[in-house]
């Protein structure tokens, strides 16, 4: 599908369901915090939960429960494909028929998931092979069997595109991923938790020609956003995507390095921006999202200068939330708690160098909080790759989840330079992508939206935030 193709409508909201919240989070405080800690280091964890509904009838997605991956027909066979919404034969619809389901291809073909030997292909819809026996297996999770034996459609651990018939095992768990989701209206904004809420999120917001000098030439002729930080805050931007380097000591925002560039701006400077802003809006909640190059020792210092920053800081590592989830956004507007910094470093890296962790002075590490999707669909100009696809590979797969914590889902839609044109015609597509592409790849709705030249688009950026946040995924999907 053509992503200048309108989005096609929703399935009906539905109304919600008291108590579910609740209820979640009584099962959660249950988890064993070894389970925990295995998902935060993106360790494929199954979960038992409560059984979900019989096998859907509507068009799914076949989504791998371990990396993430979606079957695809790929001319006659089967293989594991990154989430690519309706572009790439990813779809298909179970079909009860005499013995089991066939899963058939919504491409139009006729063809339905079959199978030669070991291999996973497409075949004719009734001819042999194309039977299979999809049975619950816990977490939201289905096997795909082989009627009458002990063989399942696996992916494989060496080789994450193989897609075959094999015994048992972690890879032969799938999730039957609804193509388009079902959806409750947003919860009152005294209950709403922060996991449910998606945030306007800049692109190297540093990156501005406004606010000082970012990059030398020819990187300088291409900022990422046109105002200024405290204009973007003014504006709504909530996410703040920023790269450090270290000059004199100091943590400094620049692009690709901070050589040849004069007097860059000071990660303390862009920080005492949003500090001020959030004391002056107790309601409002800022996230930080560092590329991180520089050392903790250097960040620490950095952050220690700026004034009021640890009355605003929010520690989910210090209440709880790997256990009992996400606080509301009431909650933390009360406590004056408003501002998340998290560092794309891994506290793998900071242990072996010796260095202080980052979490020890308020930085999360963020592969152990959040998911988010490759950060390029290609260059500034011509085609471009629009699947949705983990950032870490299919050792941190977007699917990454439990009932106790929900990752938040960091969703990346911008290309490898900026132009003003195409920025433009990207943004006005944001929200058919997150809808129809991103949702589905990662069982969950984004809560941040990352741009360039979020100034730009019809629907604007904002826009398609404030639809987002008109509504949650309906449970038991």
């Amino acid at each position: 599908m053509s992503l200048s193709r309108p989005h096609p409508h929703h399935r009906p909201h539905l109304r919600s369901r008291p108590g579910v919240r609740g209820r979640a989070r009584a099962r959660a405080r249950a988890r064993s915090l070894s389970a925990v800690a295995a998902l935060a280091l993106g360790v494929p964890v199954a979960f038992s939960g409560p059984a979900v509904a019989a096998v859907p009838s509507y068009s799914v997605y076949l989504q791998n429960a371990v990396t993430g991956l979606n079957a695809a027909d790929s001319g006659g066979t089967v293989a594991a494909h990154n989430p690519k919404g309706d572009e790439d034969h990813q779809q298909w619809t179970p079909i009860a028929v005499s013995g089991g389901h066939q899963l058939r291809n919504v491409d139009g073909s006729g063809s339905c998931l079959g199978r030669s030997a070991t291999s996973a292909v497409t075949a004719t819809c009734g001819a042999d092979g194309t039977t299979w026996t999809i049975t619950e297996a816990g977490g939201g999770t289905y096997t795909v069997g082989v009627p009458g034996t002990s063989q399942y459609l696996t992916g494989n651990s060496s080789d994450s595109s193989a897609v075959r018939v094999g015994p048992s095992g972690t890879y032969s768990r799938w999730y039957l991923t609804p193509v388009t989701y079902a959806t409750t209206a947003m919860p009152s904004t005294d209950t709403r938790t922060l996991d449910q809420v998606t945030f306007l999120t800049s692109h190297n917001a540093y990156a501005n020609g406004v606010d000082g000098n970012f990059a030398s030439f020819p990187v300088s002729l291409f900022p990422n956003q046109s105002r200024g930080v405290s204009r973007q805050l003014t504006d709504g931007v909530r996410g703040f995507m920023l790269d450090t380097y270290t000059v004199a000591g100091r943590a400094a925002l620049c692009h690709n390095s901070c050589d040849g560039v004069s007097g860059p701006v000071t990660l303390a400077t862009g920080l005492q921006h949003m500090v001020d802003f959030l004391k002056a809006r107790p309601g409002e909640v800022v996230t930080v999202f560092l590329e991180d190059y520089t050392a903790s020792d250097v960040l620490k210092s950095s952050l220690a200068s700026v004034s009021g920053l640890s009355d605003v800081l929010y520690r989910p590592d210090q209440e709880g939330v790997a256990t009992n989830g996400w606080p509301t956004m009431a909650d933390l507007a009360a406590r004056g708690k408003q501002l998340l910094i998290f560092s794309d470093r891994t506290r793998a890296s900071d242990v072996s160098a010796g260095h202080a962790t980052r979490d020890s002075f308020g930085v999360m590490y963020q592969r152990e909080w959040t998911v988010e999707n490759h950060w390029s669909m290609g260059g500034g100009l011509g085609g471009s790759d629009w699947s949705c696809y983990s950032r870490w590979g299919t050792g941190r797969p977007l699917t990454t989840d439990s009932t106790a914590f929900r990752p938040l889902f960091v969703m990346n839609h911008f290309r490898d330079y900026t132009i003003a044109g195409t920025a433009e015609t990207d943004n006005a597509k944001l929200l058919n992508r997150a809808r129809n592409f991103c949702t589905p790849a990662a069982r969950k709705k984004p809560n941040y939206l990352a741009v360039d030249r979020y100034d730009l688009g019809s629907p604007s950026p904002l826009t398609t935030v404030a639809d987002l946040n008109t509504y949650v995924l309906a449970a038991g999907q």
